[in-house]
């Protein structure tokens, strides 16, 4: 199997799903588990919330606020295993109506 990030990019959107999302999303994820899918999932705190930590100059720096000042950043995830893409696919667009936002998926590199 290969794990798989589903991320979840919930800002701008025009019309929330229907119901409670995060009843929904509750839903998608004990799916995930009784499917033998689910490796872990979480949601992030606001952009605003964010600390950068960047090597600069031989020294740490930190700053406040989101790496990219962008209008879509990254609201939470899942990691997945999923025997393909193809599988993989299907659960992210399961996962896009349960919390009603854009799920991008990726394969993680093998270890």
């Amino acid at each position: 199997m290969t794990q798989y990030l589903l991320s979840v990019y919930p800002y701008g959107l025009e019309a929330p799903p229907a119901g409670d999302p995060y009843q929904n999303v509750a839903v998608f994820n004990e799916e995930l588990k009784q499917a033998g899918a689910w490796v872990f999932a979480g949601g992030l705190e606001e952009p605003t919330t964010a600390t950068v930590v960047r090597a600069q100059g031989g020294q740490v720096v930190t700053t406040d606020g989101p790496f990219a000042e962008t209008k879509e950043h990254l609201g939470g995830f899942w990691i997945i295993d999923a025997p393909d893409l193809d599988a993989a696919l299907d659960w992210a667009g399961k996962g896009t109506v349960a919390c009603g936002a854009p799920v991008e998926v990726r394969p993680l590199q093998p270890n």
